[in-house]
C-alpha cells in the first residue's frame, strides 16, 4: 500500500513534459485543478479526462504507474462516494427507513470520485516529472513577485521542495518499520479495521523519531555547506522560457477557457 503513493516520486525518462519550465507544470497543474471544480457536466468532466489522458501519454509515464498510485486513496474515495450518495436530497430512487439514494446522490457520488480521482493524477504528474531541484526553482522564479511585498518565496519554495522530497523517504522508512515489526509478530494484515489502527498505532513513535533525525541531519548538512538562504545565491542552470512553453502556456489557457465555457455558459 505504501509503495502505491506516487505523489512526491519522479519518475526519470525523456518526454515533452519533462522537457517543459517547471513553471510551465506549475500553472498547467493549478489551470487543471480550477478546470475541475469548474465544470460541472458529463461532456466538461470527459474533456478533463481526455485533457490527462493526452499528458499522460505525452509524459511517458506507464499508465499502471498512475494507477497505482490511486490505491493509497481508495478509502478516501469510498468515503466521499459514500457520504455523496446515501446524504444528497432528491428525487428517492431506493429509500429504507431514513436511509434513501437519489438519482441527484448517485450523480454526486460518480462525480466526486471521479473529480478526486483526476485531481490526484493530474497532481502526481507534476512531480513524476519535476525533479525536486527543478520544481523548487520553479517555485521561487513564479512566486518571484512576492518578494515586492516581504514574502519569504525562496524559505517558502525550500520548504515545500524538500516535504516533497521526504514523502518518499517516509514512506521506505514505514515500510522498512513495518516489515520489522512484523517479523516481530505484529497483525498489520487483519481485516479488522479496528485491530489494524491499533496495529499502526506503534509504527508512529520511531518513524516521528526517524523523521525528526532525518530533519537534524539535513539541518547539519546545509549549516555545513553554509547555507544561508536564497539572498545573493545564483543557479547554475537558471530557468529560461522556450518556444515549446509558450506553446504550452497557449494550450493550457485555451483548455481552462474551454472547461469554464462548458462549465458556466453551456448547459446552464
Amino acid at each position: 500500500m505504501l509503495r502505491d503513493i506516487t505523489l512526491g516520486q519522479y519518475y526519470s525518462t525523456d518526454s515533452v513534459i519533462h522537457r517543459l519550465d517547471p513553471r510551465v507544470k506549475l500553472m498547467g497543474t493549478l489551470c487543471y485543478i480550477i478546470s475541475l471544480f469548474c465544470v460541472k457536466n458529463p461532456l466538461g468532466y470527459a474533456l478533463c479526462a481526455l485533457f490527462l489522458c493526452i499528458v499522460i501519454a505525452l509524459s511517458k509515464v506507464p499508465v499502471k504507474f498512475m494507477i497505482r498510485g490511486l490505491k493509497a486513496i481508495i478509502l478516501l474515495l469510498l468515503i466521499a462516494g459514500f457520504f455523496n450518495l446515501f446524504f444528497t436530497p432528491g428525487d428517492p430512487i431506493w429509500q429504507w427507513k431514513k436511509i434513501s439514494i437519489s438519482k441527484q446522490g448517485i450523480y454526486m457520488a460518480s462525480t466526486m470520485v471521479l473529480r478526486l480521482a483526476l485531481l490526484i493524477m493530474g497532481s502526481s504528474i507534476m512531480t513524476l516529472t519535476t525533479t525536486p531541484n527543478y520544481l523548487t526553482d520553479g517555485l521561487e522564479k513564479g512566486l518571484g513577485f512576492l518578494k515586492v511585498i516581504k514574502v519569504p518565496v525562496h524559505e517558502i519554495a525550500m520548504m515545500m521542495s524538500i516535504a516533497l522530497r521526504f514523502i518518499p523517504i517516509l514512506l521506505e522508512e514505514t515500510d522498512k518499520i513495518m516489515k520489522a515489526q512484523m517479523a516481530r509478530g505484529a497483525d498489520f494484515e487483519s481485516k479488522n479495521i479496528i485491530k489494524k489502527a491499533k496495529a499502526l498505532v506503534p509504527l508512529l513513535v520511531p518513524l516521528f523519531v526517524s523523521a525528526f533525525r532525518r530533519a537534524n541531519d539535513l539541518a547539519l548538512a546545509m549549516e555545513a555547506r553554509c547555507y544561508r538562504g536564497g539572498e545573493g545565491r545564483t543557479k547554475m542552470k537558471p530557468l529560461k522560457y522556450k518556444k515549446s512553453d509558450a506553446f504550452a502556456y497557449i494550450i493550457i489557457f485555451a483548455y481552462l477557457a474551454l472547461c469554464i465555457f462548458l462549465g458556466r455558459m453551456l448547459f446552464s
